[in-house]
């Protein structure tokens, strides 16, 4: 899963791909490299992010998915607003990334559920505002397993066919190092849960703290996370470096005997 983040604060690349143009030709870039999937977002989720309206959202987001739609690309739209989702899916998206797995807008569920699109289900605690404020659990592992097992059983009574749904733990979503850290060595037992496991740590700041690299220099740092992710169980990477990522997941891939 390829980022095509059309925002001018997102904590890697904003503003890099905030024009359509940009946003549109990266993304065939992306696809180039041999991502699966795009995903396109126009609201930063990063550390402190404010939330942006819905009609900005679209302003933003839908020359590019329009665009890419009609080239019958594989898309993905970043959101948790019901109105983004439906018109993103009318136009060619496939796959819904909610970061708030369907809590901001619960009406998002029967956008999903009608489209017949695969959705993912993101753990996050608190909003981007605060979730990095002070982050703590009991135990990481099963508490993030327990609101993903909770909101995947919500997801399907709300008319979303099961095998339609993704889980991702939520890496840097109101996470300290050391959580971050206990959910890759555990990812495991969050795949257990039996549906696939989206992994998400590009370029993020826990990365930062390990390798003392800023954001655009992690690439080493997030084929590492994403290799020791993939060992135990995810299915799915969501990631800035395609091409490097790839790369290392092929070489994992047939040292493991898996696909």
């Amino acid at each position: 899963m390829g980022v095509v983040n059309v925002t001018p604060d997102s904590f890697s690349d904003g503003g890099d791909f905030f024009e359509p143009a940009a946003a549109i030709a990266h993304a065939r870039l992306l696809l180039a490299e041999g991502a699966d999937l795009v995903d396109v977002g126009g609201e930063s989720t990063r550390p402190g992010a404010e939330p942006v309206p819905e009609a900005v959202e679209l302003e933003r987001v839908m020359p590019v998915i329009d665009a890419l739609g009609r080239e019958d690309a594989p898309i993905s739209i970043d959101t948790s607003k019901a109105a983004v989702a439906r018109a993103a899916l009318a136009s060619g998206a496939s796959f819904v990334n909610d970061v708030t797995a369907l809590r901001a807008e619960p009406e998002l569920a029967g956008v999903v559920a009608d489209a017949r699109a695969e959705v993912c289900l993101v753990h996050m605690q608190g909003e981007p505002r605060s979730m990095q404020d002070d982050p703590r659990y009991d135990d990481v592992v099963a508490e993030v397993r327990a609101f993903l097992e909770d909101r995947l059983a919500w997801a399907v009574a709300q008319g979303i066919a099961e095998e339609r749904v993704w889980l991702d733990p939520g890496i840097g979503f109101g996470k300290t190092l050391e959580h971050n850290l206990e959910l890759i060595r555990r990812l495991d037992e969050i795949a257990a849960v039996g549906r696939p496991i989206v992994f998400g740590a590009s370029r993020k700041r826990f990365l930062g703290r390990l390798t003392g690299r800023d954001e655009r220099d992690r690439v080493a740092g997030t084929v590492a996370a994403n290799l020791l992710a993939f060992e135990r169980g995810a299915a799915m990477f969501r990631v800035h470096d395609v091409g490097p990522t790839l790369d290392a997941l092929r070489v994992a891939s047939a040292t493991l005997g898996r696909p």
